[in-house]
């Protein structure tokens, strides 16, 4: 995954398919109806209301009849659909005996999440996953980027997202890549086009750090890295970067993205594809010695 950095099938129906935009490390939208980039918090904080609501007694109808709203908007707001604004949440305070509590909610309701909701199944499932196979044709894989390297990424997002958010998710980021050296590590299969490994994102300095990982990277022995050469007259990764996994219950899912557009696909036919895709890479790009062989020429290079 390009970490660009939570999820269905590629069956057209939307309990199968999400897209999501890279806005953090993900956000989503669903085929059917636009995504709201605070969604986790909205849930949140509907839950809130209901059971604070539930806990005094009342039901719905009787709580807007309080705050003389419609019905269905306190359903809306319980519901995680609606934004609790911060003057129905002083009435909500009140009808229900709170001491400001969903007053100071509303007020301080994050306008986007930093992980939507979808996000942290993938999340999930790659800090769990029994082999994860990743083809990247961009930028070096997420889970093998230094710190600086991280941070020069989120840095480039167009638009600009702000030095805060950015620091957030360079350390998740770098937190993700705890599985690389956990006492039983999963199988990890990585495949990098030689383009990412020339650009110098972040400098020289920074290129160079990031080339120096990547070489303690291959040794490590859960690792397998691979480079996908310059100057190949064909290779099977036209179509971009993809992630494979193999979950603890050998569930066998497929992550794929493009500029702004990602996928978690859970549909067997489709992941297939992907795995024959990288199966096929794997014998275009170099061999595990050859790349360290590369990295050691680009190492006393830069």
């Amino acid at each position: 995954m390009s970490q660009t950095g939570n999820p269905y099938s590629l069956k057209s129906t939307s309990r199968h398919l999400h897209f999501a935009r890279a806005r953090g490390e993900f956000t989503a939208m669903s085929p059917r109806k636009r995504h709201r980039t605070n969604e986790t918090t909205l849930k949140l904080v509907g839950a809130l209301v209901a059971a604070a609501r539930t806990a005094k007694g009342m039901t719905q109808r009787a709580l807007a009849e309080a705050l003389h709203i419609d019905v269905e908007t306190v359903a809306s707001i319980e519901q995680g659909r609606r934004t609790l604004m911060p003057k129905i949440a002083e009435g909500m305070d009140r009808a229900l005996g709170l001491p400001g509590l969903l007053t100071v909610a509303a007020n301080k309701m994050p306008v986007v999440d930093v992980i939507p909701p979808w996000a942290e199944e993938y999340f999930a499932n790659e800090a769990e996953a029994l082999v994860l196979s990743s083809y990247e044709s961009g930028l070096v894989p997420g889970l093998l980027q230094t710190e600086a390297y991280a941070r020069t990424v989120f840095n480039c997002r167009v638009p600009y997202m702000g030095a805060e958010k950015i620091e957030l998710q360079t350390a998740r980021r770098i937190k993700r890549q705890d599985l690389l050296t956990r006492s039983i590590p999963p199988t990890l299969g990585f495949i990098v086009s030689e383009s990412a490994l020339l650009d110098r994102l972040g400098g020289d300095d920074v290129r160079r750090e990031q080339l120096d990982h990547l070489r303690t990277c291959a040794e490590l022995p859960s690792v397998s890295l691979q480079i996908l050469p310059l100057g190949l007259t064909a290779h099977a990764g036209l179509t971009g970067s993809f992630v494979l996994l193999e979950t603890p219950d050998h569930q066998h899912l497929a992550y794929s993205e493009n500029q702004r557009v990602s996928i978690v696909i859970h549909d067997p036919d489709e992941v297939s594809i992907l795995a024959q895709k990288y199966a096929m890479l794997r014998s275009q790009a170099l061999n595990v010695a050859e790349t360290k062989g590369l990295l050691d020429r680009l190492l006393g290079e830069s």
